[in-house]
């Protein structure tokens, strides 16, 4: 069994040590017994989608996330090729923006974005630094993290976390956050998501599985501390 792993921008677009997403999603897939390539695509790159099985974009800050806008619309439609047929996709941080229609920045100026939803992203000038405590219907567990984002998102009519005990949403205080649609999920959380949150990291795997075909062992493999560290976690956020 072998997957391959495009991570876009790990240069520019790793603001918060987003490469970890990528390093633990490889762990767990070779402890899986699945053999994984990993890729990258810089800006002066065209992204090779399609061998890719998984396509992960982190966070930047707000003039890199244009520029990482502007490198991939140049390959906007073999990206949407990679998705049509399954890839299965995340964006953290403000690379969630990217997917929607647009981006109006704190001047004024209107980004077109990829397309893939209808949403639209207004930056504002006030920054927003919080944990968030989050749950979705697509497994059990909270998932727990970190945003920092001057925006508002609008129009997300399938959020990936349908509230927030903790955080901001999309558009409001504990309100819905995130974007999911087939196997494209989005979040304004950022940095290492995944190494936090190791049930969100065995569902993205069981979709993998579901994509290629392939049925998924019984259960997926668990790495030293993930869990107890996951408790600790939630435990600290969850009283405040």
């Amino acid at each position: 069994m072998e997957l391959t792993i495009l991570h876009l921008y790990p240069d520019c677009m790793s603001l918060y040590g987003e490469y970890a997403n990528v390093a633990v999603l490889r762990r767990h897939l070779e402890a899986a017994g699945v053999s994984v390539a990993v890729e990258t695509a810089l800006f002066e790159d065209a992204p090779d989608f399609e061998r890719a099985d998984f396509i992960y974009m982190g966070a930047g800050a707000e003039r890199t996330q244009k520029a990482a806008l502007d490198a991939l619309s140049a390959y906007g439609e073999d990206f949407r090729a990679a998705v049509e047929r399954g890839a299965v996709v995340l964006f953290t941080g403000n690379a969630m923006e990217l997917l929607g229609a647009s981006i109006t920045d704190a001047g004024g100026k209107v980004w077109p974005g990829l397309g893939l939803a209808g949403y639209i992203t207004l930056e504002t000038d006030k920054r927003v630094p919080e944990d968030v405590v989050a749950h979705t219907s697509l497994w059990e567990s909270a998932v727990v993290g970190f945003m920092n984002k001057c925006s508002v998102t609008k129009g997300i009519r399938t959020p990936l976390f349908e509230r927030l005990s903790l955080g901001l949403g999309n558009e409001a205080d504990k309100g819905p956050e995130g974007f999911v649609d087939g196997n494209v999920f989005a979040t304004h959380l950022t940095g290492p998501v995944l190494v936090k949150n190791p049930d969100f990291t065995d569902f993205l795997i069981r979709r993998m599985f579901a994509a290629k075909g392939w049925e998924p062992p019984e259960a997926l493999p668990v790495l030293p501390y993930e869990r107890e560290a996951y408790g600790v976690t939630l435990k600290e956020l969850s009283s405040r």
